[in-house]
């Protein structure tokens, strides 16, 4: 049976973050979400509130939410709830650069990791599972 594009973009989304030392997958707030060491930085929305979306929440900097949502607003936008905290939603349905959203997954990342984690990322480790 084909997969869902929500289940092969979730399934990508999985095989990026799994890598990373010190990260986890747990349920909150219904949807599947992603900690470096004690805190977020990732979550997998599919069409939430049915605004049509499939699409990846993610930590960022207030300046790289404004650099990417005015460059281009059909793939960036601001989340809600997260939004005001800085974090970028990508939208996964359609064609998607994962190169893209691996450097900003990992940007959100480093943002929350653990130093001694980011320390295993830099020696080019991954994850012990």
């Amino acid at each position: 049976m084909a997969r869902s594009t929500a289940e092969r973009a979730l399934a990508k989304l999985r095989e990026i973050v799994r890598a990373w030392p010190e990260t986890d997958e747990r349920i909150s707030h219904g949807a599947p979400t992603f900690w470096g060491g004690r805190k977020t930085f990732a979550s997998f929305q599919n069409n939430l509130h049915g605004d049509g979306r499939i699409a990846i929440w993610c930590k960022a900097t207030f300046d790289s939410q404004a650099i990417l949502t005015e460059s281009d607003p059909r793939i960036y936008f601001v989340p809600p709830y997260a939004g005001p905290s800085g974090w970028i939603g990508i939208r996964v349905d359609g064609d998607v650069d994962w190169n893209q959203v691996r450097a900003l997954l990992e940007e959100g990342y480093r943002m929350v990791a653990p130093k001694r984690a980011l320390r295993k990322l830099d020696a080019g480790l991954t994850q012990e599972r």
